[in-house]
């Protein structure tokens, strides 16, 4: 429930009376500052029994935008501005009087001896043996801070309590907001951690638990971002490793990540990481949401760049403890030290920078991993979390900011009646147990006892117990297993133990590879056994090459009588496999599931999710616009699926097929995805015109939709689409031009750009538009030019109660944003987006603990960015004008 300021005075009161010197089970009080009136304090959302307290803004005190923080062994928390130096806090304890830290900006070479470089750039800080360590995230190009990405070491060794000694750790090639992050302590104290984004290359390893034979292993047709993004960036992206103290040797842990930031090991040393999603894939069938992954050792999680992420239903991956959603992942802590109830105190937390929440991911075991459930721990609109930590009074501090924001610091401790003491630490599991001991076998060379130990495992129901096994296997000489491999009759271990003959093998066993998996029963085999075996030949297709003609009439006679299946994950793993084979019947099976809307599974890859995309329009005016425009017209998946598919069928089409096939492409350049999806669909389209013959291409190139596009294939080309080159719109800039006067505009333009930058899905103009805003008909005559463009760029300012948005905090920890439209005596109806206002939430009244008014507009900002100055000026001037074109501000000859 939402911080009740009644409610918390009268307990202060109570509690003064009565004696007890605090809220909190450790008898500290807590702090008069966090029951005053503070804006920052008041769009908050915290969970039942936890208070806030706003310790400082960096930015107001231009020391930067925070966005790492550490607390070193004299309890003083050391921060680092994203773009900048790194600074040291003492804190205040909780009941202090003054809130106010103690900053000073850190002194790096004071002492003999000194490194006079400075430090700062940092997305990741660990105080441990006695020592700083700081990892740089610095760009190539940056001339003021000239320092390497990498990994540094900090010692004060004349104890003037500075760090004048910098060790220069590791090297990292990688820079910006995919480069180097975070850095924490291992569970044992002996060692530590660092993770990646997927910018940063692997850097030369002592050992890799997982082998360094990585590839990109995705027989789907390869269109990469067709944006640009990581276009140059391949197999295993995002990493995490561990080294020693002195950083002499290294081990890559596991690797699969796209730009996950940080990482964190529950109580009993269980490591899980926050990935992040690519938000330009949204309504494609290759998006993957942010996601927390259980991290075991050597374990691939599939990141692959443009359309070539891997499927979490590969076993030669490991799927996400739990699915979040959109978002920006920035943090991940675990509770384990917090002084919190105990139903907290296996629980981590995720932080999300764009929607402003902190997931609570609740852990529970299972098998030898572990399922979850999410609630909201806190929010807030807006709410740009940065990074987080306990602290050493067992109170949740964190930050907000990055990119320049606005940056502040927060202390949020349990004022409830709830004991705080610390809960027993279960043992683990006998399955998890043996996962481990699985494990041991990733870290050294040959061992003797590995293969008898392991294979027994491969045919295990816990999926990462297989794994385990597996990967076991591929440390040890593959000689020493291969016939074992080629011999084995159970269907489960032989399908394993064949994926690591062909991922470690010599490559010259595909015809006894592919005779070893013929034999299996495909038909008696599990959804997930068959996709095992499925992806066991897509491997050896892709690491072996093509097999023979007897090899491929074999596979096709066993997988055709299969196609199509009865889920859409099959058929994805079935069509691709006999369409590379170019199987007879292939072309046509797809063509008739493509025709389908609503096959079973289409959209559960994007759709699965711990959060609800419509509940996010409302918390972020910069990214809650593209949510909002795809869910308001979302492209079929599973149909873009099976089309890039038949890219790869050269032959075996008729006439009908063909226009069928290229008709969909110019239908499905209507539906809206992320930012990339009018590309992908673009590159799709034109890696299909290769294979159609050249007399005919012309025709299929305007059928498909070639009129459509722009230029470069990225966008679609219609009077309401900017030309740009757009610009970021202030006040002042806007008013600059505004200022000039606003004379021979183009009327059509002006009302294009109403439409391009989607004023139009909220608002009308003489009866045109949409009624999720107010009328726009008559705001020329309202207010001022300037008050116009306020409104456009900064849509929070003022917002109208009439078109506020609600926050409703659920009994089960977690909260809706939206529009309130109507309500009756059992539920509030809820509307969550300005593009489709019709689409109602019901909440339930019985399932509500409170409400509170949103500080955050349903606008969204950024809106006109897109547009260059003579569209800006038109669209201005259509607004001004209330859509007349006879308003002296148009050309005369548009004038009727």
């Amino acid at each position: 429930m939402l911080f009740n300021l009644k409610n918390l005075k009268f307990i202060v009161a109570l509690f003064a009376i009565i004696g007890a010197a605090s809220f909190t089970i450790t008898k500290n009080p807590f702090s008069k500052h966090a029951i005053e009136d503070n804006p920052k304090i008041k769009k908050l959302r915290l969970s039942d029994g936890f208070a806030a307290e706003h310790l400082y803004s960096p930015s107001a005190n231009n020391q930067g935008s925070w966005v790492a923080m550490a607390f070193d062994d004299k309890g003083r928390l050391i921060t680092s501005d994203q773009y900048g130096k790194l600074y040291r806090l003492k804190i205040p304890a909780i009941g202090s009087s003054s809130l106010t830290p103690d900053v000073e900006k850190l002194k790096i070479g004071t002492g003999v001896g000194a490194d006079t470089m400075g430090m700062g750039y940092s997305q990741g800080l660990l105080y441990a043996f006695n020592s700083l360590y700081v990892m740089v995230n610095n760009s190539k190009n940056n001339k003021t801070f000239t320092r390497q990405s990498g990994l540094y070491r900090l010692q004060d060794l004349d104890g003037d309590d500075q760090f004048e000694k910098v060790t220069f750790m590791k090297p990292m090639d990688g820079d910006g907001e995919h480069g180097p992050h975070s850095i924490k302590l291992s569970p044992d104290g002996k060692s530590l951690v660092v993770i990646s984004g997927n910018h940063t290359d692997v850097p030369p390893m002592d050992h890799y638990r997982l082998p360094k034979n990585w590839q990109e292993d995705q027989l789907f047709p390869l269109i990469k971002d067709p944006r640009g993004h990581a276009n140059d960036r391949y197999a295993p992206g995002g990493w995490v490793a561990q080294l020693d103290p002195d950083g002499k040797h290294w081990e890559l842990l596991n690797a699969g990540y796209r730009n996950a930031f940080d990482f964190d090991f529950n109580e009993v040393g269980d490591l899980f990481v926050y990935d992040a999603d690519m938000e330009w894939d949204f309504g494609t069938p290759w998006y993957r949401p942010t996601r927390v992954t259980h991290s075991t050792s050597a374990a691939e999680f599939g990141w692959r760049t443009g359309n070539s992420k891997w499927s979490q239903t590969y076993p030669d991956n490991l799927p996400p403890v739990i699915n979040i959603g959109q978002g920006s992942p920035t943090n991940l802590i675990h509770l384990k030290n917090a002084k919190v109830p105990a139903k907290y105190q296996r629980t981590l937390l995720a932080f999300d920078w764009s929607f402003g929440i902190m997931h609570a991911i609740h852990l529970k075991p299972s098998g030898s991993t572990y399922t979850s459930e999410r609630t909201e721990f806190l929010s807030g609109l807006p709410l740009p979390l940065t990074d987080g930590v306990v602290g050493p009074d067992g109170s949740i501090y964190f930050m907000t900011g990055g990119r320049r924001l606005e940056s502040d610091l927060y202390r949020v401790t349990y004022v409830g009646s709830e004991s705080t003491a610390p809960i027993a630490v279960t043992p683990i599991n006998e399955a998890n147990a043996l996962r481990r001991n699985l494990e041991k076998f990733h870290t050294g060379g040959a061992n003797p006892d590995a293969i008898k130990t392991a294979w027994p495992h491969l045919k295990s129901t816990d999926r990462f117990i297989r794994y385990a096994a597996r990967l076991a296997l591929e440390h040890q000489p593959f000689d020493q297993w291969q016939n074992l491999a080629l011999a084995e009759k159970d269907p489960v271990a032989s399908t394993q133990a064949l994926i690591s003959l062909i991922r470690m093998g010599k490559g010259d066993k595909q015809n006894e590879i592919i005779n070893a998996l013929l034999k299996i029963n495909f038909k008696a085999l599990t959804e997930s056994q068959k996709i095992d075996v499925l992806r066991a030949f897509e491997l050896s297709f892709l690491r072996m090459g093509m097999p023979t003609e007897v090899n491929k009439t074999k596979i096709i006679a066993y997988m055709n009588p299969n196609y199509p299946a009865n889920t859409a994950e099959l058929n994805r793993m079935l069509s691709k496999n006999l369409l590379y084979l170019d199987a007879p019947g292939a072309i046509q099976k797809t063509m008739a599931l493509m025709k389908l809307k609503d096959e079973p599974g289409s959209t559960d890859n994007m759709l699965k999710t711990a959060t609800n995309s419509n509940d996010l329009i409302g918390r972020s005016t910069q990214y809650g616009g593209d949510i909002a425009n795809t869910l308001a017209n979302l492209p079929p998946m599973q149909q873009t699926y099976y089309a890039n598919v038949l890219t790869m069928a050269k032959k075996g089409w008729t006439n009908a097929e063909r226009e069928t096939y290229f008709k969909w492409f110019n239908n499905a350049f209507k539906f809206k995805g992320g930012n990339s999806y009018v590309g992908f669909i673009d590159r799709s389209r034109k890696l299909a015109l290769k294979n159609v013959p050249e007399d005919r291409k012309a025709y299929f190139d305007k059928l498909s939709g070639a009129e459509l596009l722009s230029s470069n294939g990225n966008n679609l080309v219609s009077s309401a689409y900017p030309k740009g080159p757009g610009r970021r719109w202030t006040l002042q800039s806007g008013t600059t031009v505004l200022d000039k006067g606003l004379t021979d505009r183009d009327f059509e333009q002006g009302k294009a750009m109403f439409a391009a930058s989607t004023c139009k899905g909220c608002h009308s103009i003489l009866g045109e538009g949409g009624s999720a805003g107010p009328d726009l008909t008559q705001i020329g005559t309202r207010f001022s030019p300037k008050d116009i463009l306020e409104a456009i760029v900064d849509p929070d300012k003022t917002i109208s109660d009439q078109y506020a948005a609600t926050q409703f905090s659920l009994k089960n920890g977690t909260s809706i944003v939206g529009r309130l439209v109507n309500e009756d005596k059992l539920a509030y109806y809820v509307s969550q987006n300005p593009y489709s206002p019709d689409a109602l939430e019901k909440v339930l009244k019985k399932n509500v603990s409170s409400t509170k008014t949103s500080n955050v507009s349903m606008m969204f900002q950024g809106l006109i960015n897109a547009l260059n100055e003579e569209e800006y000026k038109d669209l201005m001037a259509y607004l001004i004008s209330g859509g007349n074109a006879k308003n002296p501000m148009f050309k005369a000859q548009v004038q009727k």
